[in-house]
């Protein structure tokens, strides 16, 4: 009878191919749950504007949710395409978010290249919040009207100018429609984001301009600008004195933003849940509810099908706006 020391060639390798079945199921359970490090969320527009503003609400709530920080980056430029290029190049591991919404989608039509396709390049993860615009002047312009404004601007065509967070954002689309209907003209000076139409206004270097109402509004309530008219459905909850555009006889023209987040496609289902659910999570706090609908926006909580749906509608729309306004992809 032949015995075999535990430390023989034959009994070691007995011993690992004992082990092989359990060590081939060893690395999904070694590896750490996602998120594992810091998360990027990449908003294309500058700071202080209504989606910065949005962003950084929502990523304090977030990060707690997941456990890791959630840093906010501004990349601002060419109607927020600069932003959503960068992310629709970026891993698909869910450590890169872009702060979307409907600029994107407008950009399908308002570009010839914008350098991504919004529908291709981006899974849609969840819709945030929603804002209308507001048509502002200087609290010292002798224009208290938005009929005085488009009289003036009639009886001087193009000699009035106004102010745009770029090519294609709602404060461009929705004044070019806002001329149309009303039969006006006035010259188009684009900006890099709606922070930057209520800082020309108020230093009166354009006449007036529509930035989303959250950025606009605490300017308006501490008696910097004047509102004229937003451009919702129905009066805007913290402006319940400013009429809407069709109170005022301008019919068709309801323009709305809203915004959520993004991941590049290919971003495992996984990974896409957990980011909506921690988001959805946030949302659903009290007070991250009251800071955003304090800036004058509203949340709009949307699932990924609706939020995606969202995007086909708005350039179907965007087409339509440009054709009224007679514009031409840029």
């Amino acid at each position: 009878m032949t015995t075999h020391s535990p430390s023989s060639p034959r009994r070691r390798a007995l011993l690992a191919a004992s082990l092989l079945p359990l060590l081939a199921g060893t690395p999904a359970l070694a590896s750490d749950p996602w998120p594992r490090r810091a998360i990027k969320w990449v908003v294309p527009y500058l700071a202080g504007t209504g989606p910065d503003t949005t962003a950084r609400i929502v990523a304090e709530a977030v990060s707690k949710e997941l456990g890791q920080p959630v840093v906010i980056e501004n990349r601002g430029g060419v109607g927020g395409n600069l932003g959503a290029r960068q992310v629709a190049k970026a891993a698909p591991d869910g450590y890169t978010w872009i702060y979307s919404g409907s600029p994107m989608a407008a950009s399908m039509r308002m570009y010839k290249a914008p350098g991504y396709d919004v529908l291709k390049d981006f899974r849609h993860v969840i819709g945030l919040t929603s804002s209308d615009t507001t048509v502002i002047v200087h609290a010292s312009s002798d224009i208290r009207t938005l009929e005085q404004l488009l009289t003036r601007m009639r009886a001087q065509p193009g000699k009035i100018d106004y102010a745009s967070g770029g090519i294609g954002t709602p404060s461009h689309l929705g004044v070019e429609m806002l001329l149309s209907v009303a039969q006006a003209e006035a010259t188009h000076v684009p900006y890099k984001g709606a922070s930057e139409i209520v800082n020309a206004v108020m230093g009166q270097q354009v006449t007036f301009g529509a930035p989303i109402t959250s950025v606009a509004y605490a300017n308006i309530q501490a008696g910097k600008l004047r509102a004229l008219a937003v451009t919702g459905p129905r009066r805007n909850p913290k402006l319940p004195g400013v009429p809407t555009l069709a109170e005022l006889q301008v019919p068709g023209v309801e323009l709305t933003s809203w915004g959520g987040v993004s991941v590049p496609t290919g971003t495992p289902d996984a990974i896409v849940a957990r980011v909506r659910s921690a988001l959805d999570a946030a949302l659903r706090q009290p007070a991250v509810v009251s800071a955003l609908e304090e800036q004058g926006g509203q949340v709009f909580v949307q699932d990924s099908e609706a939020f995606t749906r969202a995007f086909g509608k708005e350039i179907a729309f965007t087409e339509t706006m440009m054709k009224r306004a007679r514009l031409e992809p840029m």
